[in-house]
Formats: C-alpha cells, sequence, structure tokens
C-alpha cells in the first residue's frame, strides 16, 4: 500500500542499531521522520549521519523532539541545518496530520 502522508518514529541512535538506516530507505516524499530517545543524537551536526540525511528536495522532513535532546544535554549543540526541533505538542500535531505512523 502506498502510503501519502506517514509518519517515521525512531528510538535508537545509529551506534545502537541499523533502525534509522533501514527507515531511511523506505521514506518516501510526503512523509516525515522524527528522532526521539538516543536518535536524537543522530541529529547532531558532527553525526555520522550528517551527510546521509535526504535534502529539502525530496519532500522528506525530518524532525528531531527537543525535550529529548535536553534530557541527554544537547540543547544548544549544533544540529544538521535540515532538521527541525519539535516540541511534545509538535509530535503530537505530526501524529494527527499523518495518515500512518511506523516506529522503528
Amino acid at each position: 500500500m502506498d502510503w501519502k502522508r506517514m509518519l517515521h518514529t525512531v528510538n535508537k541512535s545509529p551506534t545502537e542499531s541499523d533502525k534509522l538506516e533501514t527507515c531511511l530507505r523506505f521514506t518516501q516524499a510526503g512523509h516525515a521522520v522524527l528522532l526521539i530517545e538516543n536518535a536524537v543524537y543522530a541529529a547532531l551536526a558532527e553525526s555520522a549521519m550528517a551527510g546521509q540525511w535526504p535534502d529539502k528536495s525530496s519532500g522528506i522532513t525530518v524532525y528531531v523532539l527537543t525535550p529529548d535532546l535536553a534530557a541527554r544535554g544537547l540543547l544548544g549543540r549544533d544540529l544538521h541545518p535540515d532538521i527541525r526541533q519539535i516540541d511534545y505538542p509538535g509530535f503530537v500535531r505530526l501524529v494527527t496530520e499523518n495518515d500512518v505512523v511506523q516506529s522503528w
């Protein structure tokens, strides 16, 4: 089935698991990726993922949960410029705006 709008949530860092890389292989235009829990480490500008994020022309939007950045002492660190920070109400908005939520 081809879902037009899908939210992919990823909770493991790339050093813990290959879930993020697998997720990105299945992500299509119109989809969103939300980094939560330890996956927020992948949002850092100096992370190993820095060169692997979809560019803006791909139609894929990548978000990181700001409270999870804060919980790990990462607020104020440089993030990849194409990754948007969101709070819990933004997380809820993403869930309601998408047809399907896929957790990785």
